[in-house]
């Protein structure tokens, strides 16, 4: 006989639960030892994969260590209760997975994600033609599966993000490419990691598109002296020039 006031639906959880364990082999450095790992001039290794979502116009996936963004584009489409504009209109939304951070986010944006999507939104204005798209709009949704510093998160994006429009076959100036740098005990290291960040005065992402030897955006906080944001801005672009050739490269296998 059915034991009295048992629900048959409800799934019974275990009788002892644990709390789970992350990983913890990073430490987080001092401001005052070398950079583990890694040169400060060094950048983590790229993984870029464009095409991966099927049903956009444009896709890509990169991936950098324990950074890892997925972005797709949908457009050129006729906008819609917009008034009449002879050039297109770009829009980037951003948003973190719910498990993309140590702390679990909540699924609604706040004014993290907004200020990501405006820092991608302007590193690749200037390099859309949107002139070439009257009364047009280009929406482009970028996902945060895993984030690692929100430095690590506007850089990568912004290389994610001009790759799927690239992909999507939209006419540019160029390809957008873009890398940070932090200021550490007087000392740049680029592509700073979310540890590494708690220690910094100031960092830095800047993007350009170096077939035209432009820059489109510098994103800046903290406190840096001139002589250090000038600093961080070559090598930067150093980087950035070594990548440039990797996004393209990247995109022409894709079409193979």
């Amino acid at each position: 006989m059915a034991q009295a006031g048992f629900d048959r639906r409800r799934i019974n959880g275990p009788e002892e639960s644990f709390p789970p364990v992350f990983d913890d082999d990073d430490v987080l450095q001092s401001s005052s030892k070398p950079r583990q790992g890694r040169k400060p001039s060094e950048i983590r290794p790229i993984f870029l994969q464009p095409g991966l979502i099927t049903q956009a116009n444009g896709s890509a996936y990169i991936e950098t260590d324990k950074t890892k963004i997925a972005c797709a584009v949908y457009g050129p489409r006729q906008s819609k209760n917009m008034a009449y504009s002879e050039n297109g209109h770009l829009n980037v939304e951003v948003k973190y997975a719910p498990y993309a951070c140590r702390q679990r986010k909540a699924p609604i944006r706040d004014a993290e994600d907004r200020s990501i999507g405006v820092a991608i939104h302007q590193a690749l204005l200037s390099s859309v033609r949107l002139e070439l798209l009257p009364k047009s709009t280009i929406d482009i949704f970028v996902l945060i599966i895993e984030s690692d510093g929100v430095e690590g998160c506007v850089a990568a994006g912004s290389v994610a993000a001009s790759t799927a429009l690239a992909d999507a076959g939209i006419e540019l100036f160029g390809l957008v490419v873009s890398c940070a740098a932090a200021l550490v005990d007087n000392e740049i290291w680029l592509d700073p990691t979310l540890d590494e960040a708690q220690s910094v005065k100031g960092s830095l992402v800047l993007a350009t598109m170096p077939a035209l030897e432009t820059v489109t955006s510098v994103w800046q906080n903290g406190q840096m002296q001139t002589a250090d944001v000038i600093k961080c801005m070559e090598l930067c672009e150093e980087r950035c020039t070594e990548m440039h050739s990797v996004v393209a490269q990247v995109l022409l296998d894709s079409q193979r």
